[in-house]
């Protein structure tokens, strides 16, 4: 029978994972606003730029994450501790003061997206895998309100949207860059250098994708892809946070947590669409077209990620970080081909379909690999404890 303390210490534990989870909104929450406030102050090709800007930014800070956190994560003969490093803050804070500068310029916008965004992906990612809980709830909601001010004052006519927005994402740098009482792991040349080839790969996929739609079909589907694909990244926010604490220990509650968490907010992205929030923010290019089906089979291709993060993180944790990666580049790479191959049809659902697939086949590959190697290590055990 669980006692109270212990049923006390798992509910403050769940309460504590909830709060730091949902403060993965304010990392979705700065390419929805990038989107939100250019269709208010830029005009139809120049918010087709910035939506292939985002997703290749996002694709940036994956690489800088994969870089900075991943890899010590995934060093199994080390501690695994990570830290924020002051390079990338400073990066950060000399960005935000470009753009806060020359607002109105949507290609310093483009330039500078990449670094805030690696700032963001890789200061969250520290916060998280080392249960900084308290500091990245501060963090989260600077960034917030940055973001929901920029939004408002470019709604209201005016054109400087961008600066409330990277003012919060320089305060929520500095949150994330205050000192701590260890020092980062040194991870494996080996496992940096499979773990960046991992994520080059299969991160490269959805920029790929959309400066093609902008290319084939135009700016208004670039930007509604976009669009789409950053609405549906909210459902990314508890996969992204339960990746974290799986990388570092299997965690039945985490999972649990973030499960509940996914259901929720596909409920809360669908009373946004049918209430015409999403439609409001995202102005023309959304209104434009018929939303509900592409949206539908975006979400389920995020929520897909369930499936495939479980068997991923144990194969991680256990160091298979070779196999893990040719078999994540193989798949990534049929992903595109299909993507392209569907591109002629003119169809937004048909891609986000051709995505869903591509990650259904991964979570399948994934879970048996990771069957076949414990199947492997038990059979190899049996041996040792029972020679001939």
């Amino acid at each position: 029978m669980t006692s109270p303390v212990m049923s006390t210490a798992r509910l403050r534990r769940a309460t504590t994972s909830l709060i730091t989870l949902a403060g993965g909104v304010s990392l979705a929450a700065i390419p929805a606003a990038t989107l939100a406030i250019s269709s208010r102050v830029f005009s139809s090709n120049e918010q087709g730029v910035i939506s292939v800007a985002i997703m290749a930014s996002t694709f940036v800070g994956q690489l800088a994450f994969a870089a900075v956190v991943e890899s010590r994560l995934s060093s199994a003969a080390t501690e695994r501790r990570v830290t924020f490093p002051l390079w990338l803050a400073a990066a950060s804070v000399i960005a935000a003061g470009a753009v806060a500068v020359n607002f109105a310029s949507p290609w310093v916008i483009a330039i500078a997206l990449p670094v805030l965004l690696a700032s963001l992906e890789v200061g969250r990612g520290v916060s998280v895998a080392e249960r900084l809980d308290g500091r990245e709830t501060w963090a989260a909601v600077v960034v917030g309100v940055g973001a929901l001010t920029g939004v408002v004052v470019a709604f209201v006519g005016a054109e400087w949207g961008f600066v409330p927005l990277v003012a919060g994402i320089t305060g929520a740098t500095v949150i994330r860059s205050l000192p701590v009482a260890h020092k980062p792991s040194r991870p494996s040349p080996r496992v940096t250098g499979w773990v960046v080839t991992d994520v080059a790969i299969t991160g490269v996929i959805y920029p790929a994708l959309n400066a093609v739609i902008l290319v084939a079909l135009g700016p208004v589907a670039a930007v509604l892809f976009a669009a789409i694909s950053t609405v549906s990244g909210l459902l990314a926010i508890p996969l992204n946070f339960m990746r974290l604490r799986l990388l570092k220990s299997h965690s039945l509650l985490d999972i649990w947590v973030s499960a509940g968490t996914l259901l929720a907010g596909t409920a809360i992205i669908f009373v946004m669409e049918f209430t015409g929030l999403l439609g409001f923010i995202f102005g023309n290019s959304w209104s434009t077209a018929a939303t509900i089906v592409p949206l539908a089979i975006a979400c389920l291709w995020r929520a897909a990620s369930l499936a495939t993060t479980l068997p991923f993180a144990a194969l991680r944790r256990a160091g298979a970080v070779r196999l893990l990666t040719i078999l994540r580049g193989a798949l990534a790479i049929a992903t595109l081909g299909v993507g392209l191959a569907v591109l002629p049809l003119q169809n937004i659902s048909v891609i986000f379909a051709a995505m869903l697939a591509g990650e259904l086949a991964q979570a399948i590959v994934y879970e048996l690999a990771r069957r076949r190697r414990e199947s492997r290590l038990s059979d190899a055990e049996s041996s040792l404890a029972h020679p001939r």
